[in-house]
């Protein structure tokens, strides 16, 4: 056969899927960062921010293990327990994790600066709004309902205790995909602000937009960035913004307010037949 034809999908955007820490709220991702260092504290491990905040994205549990699996971490929990950190460790603190982060969730539900005008940007486009999240679904009635008292209300929310895997797995995008009832996944944007991120919305075949300043990247928050030397910023900025690239972000922005633009742009390539 000397002619081959390939179906392409010519249409606008559909939907936008956006995660929640560190990319509509809690600014530098916060929350989750300071329990779990409190609860290898309370083993008797300390561990560093970075070493905290490495795995962020994954479901909480998930993230915990990788967290033991750090070696520095592991050596550590070596020095204070006689042995390796155990799957039964990993599950003891994740059920110390679970109460732990829905008493401070609240504390850091307000909205990055630019939610709400993205938001009714995508909504003016005729967008839906999905999102993904590695909290359980416990955690995330508390975010929803202290979001929607800030006016952000996605119409399609899932978590990663709703899918057969979280991130990097694209299952969670998948089943957003099937609650708005829309497809081709192509005229999707997933935006997120860990590398987890950007691999889900890849695996899920979606263009990807990763955010540099405002979540795990940075790992700080708005005034906290602020306070930086201009120097020492950028250098900080320009590492984050280097990782997500590299993990395969179509598009790298420092938050949510700069994501609208993007989309014509996006809408242009798909009308050119491109895909992601």
């Amino acid at each position: 056969m000397e002619f081959v034809f390939k179906r392409t999908y010519r249409g606008p955007l559909k939907a936008v899927l956006l995660d929640w820490a560190g990319t509509t709220l809690d600014y530098g991702c916060m929350a989750p960062a300071v329990v779990f260092i409190e609860v290898f504290k309370r083993k008797g491990v300390a561990i560093t921010v970075q070493e905290a905040r490495e795995p962020m994205g994954a479901h909480k549990k998930v993230h915990i293990r990788e967290i033991s699996r750090n070696e520095n971490v592991a050596r550590k929990w070596r020095q204070a327990h006689g042995r390796n950190p155990s799957e039964e460790d990993v599950e003891a603190m994740f059920k110390e994790f679970v109460p732990l982060q829905l008493q401070c969730l609240a504390q850091y539900a307000g909205l990055i600066p630019g939610t709400l005008e993205a938001v009714a940007d995508f909504r003016r486009r005729g967008l839906k709004i999905g999102s993904t999240t590695g909290y359980t679904g416990e955690m995330m009635a508390l975010l929803q309902a202290e979001a929607a008292k800030r006016r952000y209300v996605p119409d399609s929310t899932v978590c990663a205790t709703q899918v057969p895997a979280g991130r990097p797995h694209p299952f969670m995008c998948l089943q957003n995909a099937i609650n708005l009832q829309l497809y081709p996944m192509e005229a999707f944007v997933k935006v997120g602000d860990t590398l987890p991120d950007i691999e889900e919305g890849l695996n899920a075949g979606m263009w990807t937009v990763g955010l540099a300043k405002t979540g795990n990247e940075m790992g700080l928050t708005e005034t906290e960035i602020a306070a930086l030397a201009p120097d020492v910023r950028e250098q900080k900025l320009e590492r984050a913004r280097r990782r997500m690239r590299q993990t395969g972000a179509h598009f790298v922005v420092d938050g949510i307010g700069e994501v609208p633009p993007l989309l014509d742009e996006i809408n242009a390539r798909l009308a050119a037949g491109e895909r992601p």
